[in-house]
């Protein structure tokens, strides 16, 4: 049984018509799941070559970010903007935090960790908000 987000998506893209019900299903879930992990690939990529830049290492982040945004690209096709980004969001800013937090050692104030959180329940209203009122 597989559990399913979004809205009915209908209309028209650059003069090319798509459709899709907007539900993220268990292969939507992997891609994004995919484009999350090629994200924060990306991110570390880029703090590296903050603390020692290098023409490699800058080459090597723009690469990731393009192969995270290619399967966004995907995602937005088949799932609608509103639901794959609000989704991506949420999680990268989860994942990405816990990365600077604990592998680089980074540190927040209570604001900004306060910042962090309503941001986090910002994104989860605005992508569950529909559900929650028993839509």
């Amino acid at each position: 049984m597989s559990r399913r987000f979004g809205n009915k998506v209908r209309g028209t893209c650059g003069g090319s018509r798509f459709e899709g019900d907007g539900t993220l299903s268990f292969s939507g879930l992997l891609q994004l799941g995919f484009s999350t992990v090629i994200f924060l690939l990306a991110a570390t990529a880029a703090k590296q070559w903050g603390l020692a830049p290098s023409l490699g290492k800058i080459l090597l982040t723009l690469a990731l970010y393009s192969l995270g945004n290619l399967i966004m690209l995907r995602l937005i096709r088949e799932f609608g903007m509103s639901v794959s980004f609000s989704l991506s969001a949420v999680i990268q800013l989860v994942s990405v935090n816990v990365v600077a937090l604990v592998f680089f050692g980074e540190r927040v104030n209570a604001l900004q960790a306060a910042g962090i959180v309503l941001a986090v329940a910002a994104v989860a209203l605005i992508t569950l908000g529909p559900y929650l009122q028993g839509r």
